[in-house]
């Protein structure tokens, strides 16, 4: 089974995290944390401003890295960098997301999360 490489942001302000709605694809519809493939050459911290500034049209800083995920889908094996970040600049703009939200704790189960996010989703505010 092949393994995808990703890295994803948690968006965060104050006690609520941004979340976006898959607008295509297989898992259209669905809610995750904004990012992407991480491409040759870049680290994983260049991986999610690039992906960022391509998906929002915003500018990000990426901190700690919060855990690795790792998930079987049906397809692929998925590990997922999952970096606690800050908005700095730009105006948001969802180019592949149909939709993004911010989610206060109490709000996490209101979307229907990817299945490699629903786990880590649980345990965001005790980090």
């Amino acid at each position: 089974m092949k393994t995808i490489r990703v890295v994803a942001a948690v968006i965060c302000d104050g006690d609520r995290i941004f979340a976006t709605e898959r607008g295509y694809g297989e898992f259209k519809g669905k809610w995750e944390f904004p990012g992407g493939k991480i491409e040759a050459g870049e680290t994983p911290e260049e991986a999610l401003r690039r992906e960022i500034r391509e998906e929002l049209a915003i500018e990000i800083s990426v901190g700690e890295l919060i855990e690795t995920v790792e998930y079987d889908y049906p397809d692929f094996h998925l590990s997922m960098d999952c970096f606690r970040c800050e908005y700095d600049s730009g105006e948001l703009v969802l180019r592949e997301a149909s939709a993004a939200k911010w989610l206060a704790k109490d709000e996490l189960d209101s979307v229907d999360w990817l299945p490699a996010d629903r786990d880590f989703v649980a345990g965001i505010f005790h980090t």
